[in-house]
């Protein structure tokens, strides 16, 4: 039996067979596997580092009750005429409510085109039988606001690429607990992927285009947030509005530092994000020590002032794109939800 070196022998793993092979009667076997375990170790331990906290334990049944929720109202729901929000013979968006799932929304569109009476109708253009429709953008299951869809796979495949290359103005409005932030407006930028355990988390903006587990890779993401008001205090600013404050750049570099001890506060935000990726507000507010209300994925509280959320309080205000058809610019704007004009209505009291 050939001798083995000691590196050779940490590479291998042994079975032992106290039964003879036919082949060799009086012996008895022993089999070995080796691995290539140097590559495989190596590779392992170059995989970046997530800086943002793992889900939280609570979150799981949270989700799984908030998920089967969404199930039952989305297998009741229809679009109504207050739900559109814009119509023509290539478009028509539509005010996602919370709660409801996008391929749910999807769904609806044939039966509302089909059933509505013309005088309901923002277009007489095409009939629901001949529409091929497409999401242009989704949405978070509990996130409310603007969705487009389009009528036709040539009028997807422009404005999907507009979305892709971050041709799509966005804005959104989050109600957040947590450290106020001392400046009024600011961007992030970080990278965002997939965890070994799959959930998305905030990497460093040096860890772009590093492969992560699975074999997808670091991408970047960047967001700028305005913050509306404090507490109830703090001047509402129209989104059309520049401020003129100086803007707090953060470029994500290693963990945030929380005060678990401070002091909460209620904070109401616009964001604009500049890329698209998967939860992105949310990871960047939880980040930044504001996460959502409601969002137990992301550390948002899931009970504040006596009260219990059963969704996070995320809302896409507006789109603005070049319509893919005419080349106009257009501006599809979505109303407030309950939660955020009551917040904004304490400013003007």
């Amino acid at each position: 039996m050939p001798f083995f070196s000691l590196h050779q022998a940490q590479q291998c793993f042994f079975l032992y067979s106290p039964k003879p092979l036919s082949k060799f009667p009086r012996a008895r076997t022993l089999f070995f596997l080796c691995s290539k375990m140097s590559s495989n170790s190596n590779s392992l331990q170059n995989y970046p580092t997530p800086l943002s906290p793992p889900l939280p334990s609570i979150s799981k049944d949270i989700e799984l009750a908030r998920a089967m929720s969404a199930s039952s109202k989305s297998s009741l729901f229809g679009l109504s005429r207050s739900d559109i929000l814009y119509e023509d013979e290539w478009l028509i968006a539509v005010n996602k409510p919370q709660g409801i799932y996008c391929d749910t929304i999807l769904a609806s569109v044939p039966r509302f085109l089909s059933g509505s009476a013309p005088s309901d109708r923002l277009c007489e253009g095409n009939q629901a039988s001949t529409l091929e429709l497409h999401l242009a953008n989704r949405l978070d299951r509990d996130t409310s606001g603007v969705m487009v869809i389009t009528k036709s796979h040539k009028v997807a495949s422009v404005l999907v690429k507009a979305f892709t290359n971050h041709k799509v103005q966005k804005t959104y409005v989050a109600f957040c607990i947590g450290s106020a932030p001392k400046s009024e407006r600011i961007t992030i930028k970080s990278g965002h992927g997939r965890s070994k355990f799959g959930a998305w988390r905030v990497y460093a903006a040096g860890d772009v285009g590093r492969k992560l587990p699975g074999g997808s890779i670091v991408r970047d993401m960047e967001t700028t947030f305005e913050v509306l008001s404090i507490n109830g205090q703090q001047n509402y600013k129209e989104q059309s509005e520049c401020m003129e404050d100086e803007e707090h750049s953060i470029v994500v570099e290693e963990k945030a530092v929380t005060d678990v001890d401070a002091n909460k506060d209620e904070i109401l935000v616009r964001a604009f994000p500049r890329s698209g990726r998967t939860h992105q507000i949310r990871l960047h507010c939880q980040y930044l020590g504001f996460p959502i209300r409601g969002d137990v994925k992301y550390e948002g509280v899931y009970e504040w002032k006596g009260r219990t959320y059963d969704a996070h309080e995320l809302h896409a205000e507006s789109l603005t794109f070049q319509h893919p058809v005419t080349g106009f610019p257009l501006l599809i704007q979505a109303p407030l939800p309950l939660w955020a004009s009551q917040a904004l209505q304490l400013l003007t009291d």
